[in-house]
């Protein structure tokens, strides 16, 4: 049964010791032309689309220290993420039904704190299981590939700080 499956909408692992937040960071790093920023497709068992690093907050830890998690433990990439504003959301009625269902009965909105990272020249990350592809784009061609207008967003932030 999909409604039993843990993955939260967007692909967010949501379990009972997870706060209703993600945390979503823009991994950047200089280019041969300028700066460029990650985007990651995920697997489709976590619904094959473009995003960008991404995961739950633990109930115990700062959004920053989720972020900084994320990276190392994910990408391989040792760095403190820097906040981007403030928080974005979005509603979880725009989200298909088998999405919606991960999460629990009565949850409308989920809360999404932006950061970003930057990575040395060169620097790759490591793929996993939930990421089957890593691309490194411009601004422009990174926000196109995104789904979401959250990620597109964060992007925007980073490439003006």
């Amino acid at each position: 049964d999909r409604r039993d499956d843990p993955r939260g909408a967007r692909g967010v692992r949501l379990k009972g010791d997870r706060r209703p937040e993600e945390v979503v960071i823009v991994v950047r790093r200089p280019g041969e032309s300028g700066i460029e920023y990650l985007v990651l497709l995920r697997s489709p068992e976590k619904l094959g689309y473009w995003h960008l690093v991404a995961g739950g907050v633990d109930w115990d830890e700062e959004p920053a220290a989720a972020g900084a998690r994320g990276l190392e433990e994910e990408k391989g990439l040792v760095t403190v993420p820097q906040p981007l504003g403030g928080s974005l959301a979005y509603d979880l009625a725009g989200d298909p039904e088998p999405v919606r269902a991960r999460f629990p009965p009565g949850r409308e909105r989920s809360t999404v704190w932006p950061f970003v990272a930057d990575a040395p020249m060169g620097w790759d990350p490591e793929l996993d299981e939930e990421h089957v592809a890593a691309q490194w784009a411009e601004q422009d061609a990174a926000i196109a590939l995104l789904r979401y207008p959250e990620p597109r967003e964060a992007i925007r932030r980073a490439a003006s700080s």
